[in-house]
This record gives C-alpha cells, sequence and structure tokens, in this order.
C-alpha cells in the first residue's frame, strides 16, 4: 500500500515538474519584443510594408534604362491560301509550308520631364518558304533609335514621381504605427493578466480566511461559545470564498491564454509574467504633441497621397477632354538578304514617323462628365483634409 502511495506521490512531482518546463515567464519588454517578432499582427504588418516596399523598389527601376529581349524561336505554319494564277486567269487554292524565328535586343528609358520613352534596339528575323523551291530569307535591323511620346501633354511619370515617394513614406508611417498598436495590444493582454492575478491571489488569501475562521468557529461551537447559525455563515462566506476563486483562476487563464495565443506561443505554454514595480511617467506639451502627430500620423501622409492622385486625375481627365494624341519617330537601318552575313551588308535607312489621333465626336458628354467628377473628388479630399463635415473620418491635423 505504502508503494502505491509512493509511486502516486512520484508521479504527481513528475507531472507538476512537467507543468513548470512548459511553463514561460516574461517581462513587459520581453512580451513587448516577442509580440513585434512573432504575433500575427506583426507579421501582417510587416508584409504590408514589403509590399510597399517592393512597389516602390519597382518605381525606382522603371526610372532605370531597362534591356529587354524579345523572341519567338519558331513559328510553323503550314495552311491553304488562295493564289492567282496568270496563265489561268483564275484564282486557285495551294498548299502553302512555312518556318519563322524573330528576335530583338532593345533598350529603352523613360524620361520624366517630356513623359515620353526612349529606345534603341536591333532585330533579326528569319523566314523559310517551303514549296517546289525552298528558299530562305534573312531580315536585319542592325540598329534603330526612336522616340514615342503622348501630344497631349498628359505626363504619367510627372504624377508618378510626385505620388510614389509619398506612398512609400505613407508605408513606412504604417509600419512604426502598426507596430506600435502591437505593443499596446501587447501591453492591453499583459496588464490583463496581471490584473487577474492579482485576483485571484486575492481570493486565495480570502479563501484562507475563510477556512480558518470557519475552523475557528467550530472550535467555537464545541466550546458553546458561537451558534450553528453563526456557523452556517461562516461555512457560507468560506463556499463563497472558494467559488470566487473558481472564477478568478479562471479568468486568470482565460487572460494567460489570450497573451499567448497573440504572441503566438505554442498550444498549452503556460504563461507567467513578472510585473515591473513602477512605471516611468513622461510628459509631453500639447503643442509637441500635435507637432509630432503631424510629422509621424499616417493619416496624414495618406490625405497628401489622395489629395495629389485627384489632381492627376483632374489634370489626365481635362488633357484627353478632346482628342487623345501620341506620336512615334524612329530612323535606322535595314537590309534583307538570302544568307546572314549579307542581311547586314550595306544595310539601307529606315525611317518611321507614326501620328495616332484619336478625337470623340459624339460621346454624349462622357469625357467632360470624367473631369466633372474628377474635380469634385478633388473637391471632396480637399475640404476631409481642412476638416470639413461628411469624411468619414475625424481631422486630427487643423483642431485648436
Amino acid at each position: 500500500m505504502k508503494k502505491g502511495w509512493k509511486y502516486v506521490g512520484g508521479m504527481a512531482c513528475w507531472m507538476a515538474s512537467a507543468i513548470n518546463l512548459s511553463a514561460i515567464e516574461l517581462n513587459l519588454p520581453q512580451a513587448i519584443r516577442l509580440a513585434n517578432d512573432s504575433s500575427i499582427e506583426a507579421f501582417r504588418s510587416q508584409n504590408l510594408y514589403l509590399s510597399k516596399f517592393w512597389e516602390y523598389r519597382n518605381y525606382r527601376a522603371r526610372r532605370l534604362p531597362s534591356l529587354t529581349l524579345n523572341m519567338v524561336p519558331m513559328q510553323y505554319n503550314r495552311d491553304i491560301v488562295k493564289r492567282y494564277v496568270s496563265d489561268l486567269d483564275r484564282d486557285v487554292y495551294r498548299t502553302q509550308q512555312s518556318l519563322y524565328s524573330y528576335g530583338n535586343l532593345s533598350v529603352t528609358q523613360n524620361l520624366d520631364w517630356t513623359g515620353g520613352t526612349f529606345y534603341i534596339d536591333s532585330e533579326i528575323g528569319f523566314f523559310r518558304n517551303f514549296g517546289q523551291i525552298t528558299t530562305n530569307q534573312f531580315s536585319t535591323v542592325p540598329i534603330r533609335v526612336g522616340y514615342s511620346q503622348s501630344l497631349v501633354g498628359y505626363n504619367p511619370f510627372k504624377w508618378e514621381r510626385r505620388i510614389e515617394p509619398v506612398k512609400f513614406e505613407l508605408a513606412q508611417k504604417e509600419l512604426i504605427y502598426n507596430m506600435e498598436g502591437v505593443a499596446v495590444s501587447v501591453v492591453s493582454y499583459f496588464f490583463n493578466l496581471a490584473l487577474a492575478v492579482a485576483d485571484c491571489e486575492q481570493a486565495e488569501k480570502y479563501e484562507e480566511v475563510c477556512q480558518k475562521l470557519y475552523e475557528d468557529g467550530l472550535e467555537k461551537v464545541k466550546q458553546h461559545a458561537l451558534s450553528k447559525t453563526e456557523l452556517l455563515t461562516l461555512e457560507l462566506a468560506l463556499i463563497e470564498a472558494k467559488n470566487a476563486c473558481i472564477t478568478y483562476e479562471n479568468t486568470r487563464s482565460k487572460a494567460a491564454f489570450a497573451l499567448a495565443a497573440y504572441l503566438n506561443l505554442p498550444q498549452g505554454e503556460d504563461v507567467r509574467i513578472q510585473v515591473p514595480e513602477g512605471i516611468p511617467v513622461d510628459f509631453i506639451f500639447r503643442e509637441k504633441a500635435l507637432y509630432y502627430m503631424r510629422e509621424n500620423h499616417p493619416v496624414y501622409r495618406e490625405q497628401q497621397q489622395k489629395i495629389i492622385e485627384a489632381q492627376q486625375n483632374v489634370d489626365k481627365t481635362w488633357k484627353e477632354r478632346f482628342m487623345e494624341a501620341n506620336i512615334d519617330l524612329s530612323v535606322g537601318f535595314n537590309q534583307v538578304a538570302d544568307e546572314i552575313g549579307s542581311a547586314y551588308r550595306r544595310p539601307m535607312q529606315q525611317d518611321m514617323v507614326s501620328v495616332g489621333v484619336k478625337i470623340p465626336l459624339v460621346d454624349w458628354g462622357i469625357r467632360k462628365g470624367n473631369y466633372k467628377m474628377a474635380q469634385n473628388n478633388l473637391k471632396v479630399v480637399k475640404r476631409c483634409t481642412a476638416g470639413g463635415v461628411g469624411c468619414g473620418r475625424r481631422n486630427y491635423f487643423n483642431r485648436e
């Protein structure tokens, strides 16, 4: 029998040690660092920032020259085409087979100050016709220099240059703001657990007092110094104290689970906290608080971005209200020969000028409506920034 009790006691000690091994102790700075590293909210904020970072990096890359290789390695056609035979003075259908290959190497550079694209390219093409006589032809453009842009005056590159830095700065501000929000949340979970632990300890002390009073009451009843009614009152108080202790323990377990879940700790991890002895207090004046808010709050940068984007839309719809026009100019050399070496000898000059115009004759006021909508949207955005009514957001920047 004694061996059985020893076995049970050993198992209880082992389970207690296992529970202690699975527990993790955290102070407030450690909890904040762990939340910034492991919480789902921090992971989401960091990946949103990385998405904006790569978007800004792509914008910077578009400002640099790009080298592109376009290829059609092989294109085989076998079809039936209609041909005119002069000897028979009629059209006949004949089977045609051909093989085509093409390659183009180009360097392009977007020009912010003009809104156009400058390019230099070189290309080669090969064509083989299968028939009674197989023929080969090589077509080359050793070099071609060109430039294309819109003629209506709208410059998308200029607006990108204004908008993209503001968007990236907004992404940086949002990351800092969101990470501070993570810190605020973990502080709330931390002190919720601290209050629950304090309540639980207080309930345990109260239960001990009630237990002691009840035991003393039993002794006094034996000595006829206390009535049974008073003893029942002490017993009721003890039962209520035990129930309160169970309730507070459940609250503590829920608070610990909420903190562990927010920190993304392994399931079943018991969290124990070390409450700081004192909280440092710092004072900040109203003017300095407003200054830091205007400098660091992401809403301010968001409003700047919305204003610039609305101005961009107004500029675009105004300049494209009457027509759309673009021009493409290029000059270079080209040659055709049966052999690839001959296709690069004595190339002939190649010139190209293309002007495209699209004029809406009857559009029932669609373009004019787009321009008016862009104007109204700009007014709304500016009014919201100035703290107007109906913005859907409280104004934080112009209140006194």
